[in-house]
């Protein structure tokens, strides 16, 4: 059980990509107060933890509701999945990280779609179409979620200690490894259609 937890975690954690989220974090809150900028960093991981856990429970009836099957969304997630991956390994080139954001953010893109954004909400609904007992699938979410929320907390002073190469490096890394779940959830959804 507690091997189940903490993989879905990591994957979890990997898809939410704190370090990632650091600079984007950063930008999106540098006129604003220290001690305001980390009411807003929780608020926005409260709403993100809740997102998630409503997809985990009601994206599936979503989908019921739609027809579409576990192995769609299986191998449908391992391609986004993918492309998340490919997308942390081969970043594109430097882009405006402010989001067209003007004072204090609310919800995007702090929370969604740069914490709960479409793969994480995805994979959280495929786990649950794997029949994930819920307190695996709750503990995994909160656990990756309590990591990055304690990263995305601490990234200014991160963001000193570890200079802009290193967080490229380990974020290429984590893509690397995502790249290798994906392909394995893509595999398991042909094997379960065939």
């Amino acid at each position: 059980m507690l091997n189940s937890i903490f993989s879905i975690a990591f994957t979890l954690f990997l898809l939410m990509d704190a370090f990632g989220n650091i600079p984007i974090y950063l930008s999106i809150l540098k006129d604003i107060e220290k001690k305001r900028k980390l009411v807003i960093i929780f608020r926005e991981m409260v709403v993100s933890l809740t997102l998630i856990i409503f997809f985990a429970f009601f994206g599936d009836s979503f989908f019921n509701f739609l027809g579409i099957s576990a192995k769609s969304m299986q191998i449908s997630g391992g391609i986004v999945l993918f492309i998340v991956g490919l997308n942390m390994i081969f970043p594109k080139k430097e882009a405006d990280n402010s989001y067209g954001v003007q004072g204090e953010p609310f919800i995007f893109p702090l929370a969604v779609p740069l914490v709960a954004g479409p793969a994480v909400l995805a994979a959280v609904m495929i786990y649950s179409r794997q029949m994930v007992q819920e307190v695996i699938l709750i503990s995994a979410i909160v656990i990756a979620w309590a990591a990055t929320t304690i990263i995305l907390l601490l990234a200014g002073k991160l963001s000193q200690w570890i200079d802009k190469r290193s967080l490229q490096a380990l974020e290429r890394l984590m893509g690397l490894i995502l790249l290798m779940i994906a392909i394995e959830m893509v595999l398991k959804g042909w094997h379960c259609a065939y």
